[in-house]
C-alpha cells in the first residue's frame, strides 16, 4: 500500500435528525436543510471533499427514502450510492463501503457536521495520510472548547509522529465534572466521529473483533442490485447483521488506533442550542430567520419556514415553526426534543 492510493470519502447520511424537530424529519433529515447557511450541510460536506488532486468522488451511504433528496443534492457531481435497506448504525454501515471500495483509503465522514475550517480540515488530513497508508485506524479529535457533556472523548497516548498520537482510550459522554476534569488535564479532544483508514484495514479489524458484521456486510455487497452508480444491498443479508458503532465495534478494540486533534471550527449541530450558537444575532442576541416580528425580545432563536411568529417580553427562548408544528422552549433543553418527538410517535 502506499500514499499514492484514492481517498474516497464516505459520507454517512443515515441519521434521523429528531434533535432538531420539528424542521428536521424522518422524510427530510437536518443534513438536507440550509441550516447553517446557504447551502445544506450535505451539500457543505461535498465540497470540502471537492478538490480532484486529493480525492475521488464521493460514496454516499444513506438511508434508501432519501435517494431523491441525495440524487438532488447533488446536482450532477460524480458519486456513488450505497442505499442502506435498514438502520444497522455506523460500524455495518462503513463496512459496507469498505468491501464496495476495496484498495482505497477511506475519508469517512457524517453529512451532517459544521466545519469552519476546511484548510484546517485537509491539513489534519495530511497529518493522517501517512499512518492510514500504514494500516493504522485514524480518526480526529476536535480540540475542546468547553467541558461538553454531550460528546465522548478520546485521550491521547504516544506520539507517533507531528500532530498525531496513539489513542490512549475513548471516553462515553462524561458527567459535568469528569468533563471539567479532562478538559482541564489538557490531553484529552472531543471525538468528531470522523476517520481515515484503509478499506482493507478496517476489514481485517471487523474480522478481528466484529466477524459477523463484516459477514453480513459481505455478503450483503456481493449479492447487491446495482442501477447504474446506485447499489442496493441484498437487505436480507445486511439486516443480519449487529447494530453497533464503528466505536464500540472496531476502534476501542483495535490495537493500531490513531488520533489526530484539530481545532477545524467544528459542531454536530446537535440540537436547537448548538444551531444558536452557529447563528448570525441582531442587536438583541436574537438569531432570526423567517417571518418574525419581534417586540422587547432578546436572546432568543426564532425561526420559521412558514408561519409569522411574533414574540413580546421573550428572553433566553427557543421557537421553531415548521408545516402544522411549533415548538417552544427555554433555551437550555434541547435535548429533550427527543422526547418530545418519541411522544408525537
Amino acid at each position: 500500500m502506499t500514499l499514492k492510493m484514492r481517498i474516497i470519502p464516505v459520507i454517512l447520511s443515515g441519521g434521523s435528525g429528531t434533535r432538531l424537530w420539528p424542521m428536521s424529519t424522518a422524510a427530510c433529515p437536518k443534513q438536507f436543510l440550509a441550516l447553517t447557511g446557504d447551502e445544506s450541510m450535505f451539500v457543505q460536506t461535498l465540497a470540502r471533499v471537492d478538490d480532484p488532486t486529493l480525492f475521488g468522488a464521493p460514496l454516499v451511504v444513506a438511508n434508501a427514502r432519501h435517494q431523491s433528496l441525495i440524487v438532488a443534492q447533488l446536482g450532477g457531481r460524480d458519486a456513488r450510492l450505497l442505499l442502506e435497506p435498514a438502520a444497522r448504525n455506523t460500524a455495518p454501515a462503513i463496512a459496507l463501503a469498505a468491501v464496495a471500495a476495496p484498495d482505497t483509503l477511506l475519508l469517512v465522514m457524517p453529512s451532517d457536521h459544521v466545519i469552519l475550517g476546511v484548510p484546517a480540515f485537509r491539513a489534519a488530513i495530511a497529518r493522517a495520510l501517512p499512518l492510514a497508508a500504514d494500516g493504522w485506524l485514524c480518526t480526529f479529535g476536535i480540540t475542546p472548547e468547553a467541558p461538553e457533556t454531550g460528546y465522548g472523548y478520546i485521550q491521547l497516548g504516544t506520539s507517533l509522529a507531528e500532530g498525531v498520537h496513539q489513542v490512549a482510550r475513548f471516553v462515553e459522554k462524561p458527567d459535568a465534572g469528569r468533563a471539567a476534569e479532562m478538559i482541564h488535564a489538557g490531553d484529552h479532544v472531543w471525538n468528531g466521529g470522523i476517520f481515515l483508514f484503509r478499506a482493507d484495514a478496517y476489514l481485517a479489524a471487523l474480522a478481528e473483533h466484529a466477524p459477523a458484521i463484516l459477514a453480513a456486510c459481505e455478503d450483503a455487497i456481493v449479492t447487491a442490485a446495482h442501477d447504474g452508480v446506485v447499489i442496493h444491498p441484498n437487505a436480507v443479508a445486511f439486516e443480519a447483521s449487529p447494530s453497533e458503532s464503528i466505536d464500540y465495534a472496531v476502534m476501542e478494540k483495535a490495537a493500531k488506533v490513531a488520533v489526530v486533534p484539530v481545532s477545524m471550527g467544528w459542531s454536530d449541530v446537535g440540537s436547537w442550542d448548538a444551531l444558536a450558537t452557529l447563528s448570525a444575532t441582531d442587536t438583541d442576541g436574537n438569531a432570526l430567520s423567517g417571518d418574525i416580528v419581534t417586540v422587547d425580545t432578546r436572546d432568543c432563536m426564532i425561526k420559521s419556514d412558514g408561519i409569522r411568529i411574533a414574540t413580546i417580553g421573550l428572553e433566553g427562548f427557543t421557537v421553531i415553526a415548521s408545516g402544522n408544528d411549533v415548538l417552544i422552549m427555554p433555551k437550555g433543553h434541547a435535548q429533550a426534543v427527543k422526547t418530545v418527538v418519541a411522544k408525537l410517535g
